[in-house]
């Protein structure tokens, strides 16, 4: 007797499908990406710290970077784990984002550089 190696991760969702939840899903990723270069832009306009510089760009490059890790993980699975996995990591975006805005405003002083 043989065994067949069956693998737990196998995907019977079509490959349209993937493509099509990947695809709403990053929409709302580059929503939030585009929020935070709108935020960084208006924060340079003042004129930014080393530090809100630091701080501002890693508010851009974060979402980009769950959107990564979330497809890393959820790209052998059902389309609905893959659904659940993004909706999760946008999740993660939504409250780092907050943090991000409530940071900036409280602590404008270290962001912000003052002219004198």
């Amino acid at each position: 007797m043989t065994e067949q190696s069956t693998s737990p991760a196998t995907s019977a969702s079509p490959r349209w499908l993937n493509a099509l939840v990947l695809g709403v899903a990053g929409l709302f990723y580059a929503y939030a990406i585009w929020n935070a270069v709108a935020h960084l832009v208006s924060m340079a306009q003042s004129g930014l710290t080393g530090i809100g510089w630091v701080t501002l760009l890693f508010g851009v490059v974060f979402p980009a970077l769950v959107f990564v890790f979330a497809y890393v993980i959820g790209r052998r699975r059902r389309v609905g784990e893959l659904a659940l996995v993004l909706l999760a990591g946008l999740g993660v975006v939504a409250v780092f984002w907050l943090s991000l805005i409530g940071y900036s405003i409280l602590n404008m002083s270290d962001l912000v550089t003052v002219a004198l």
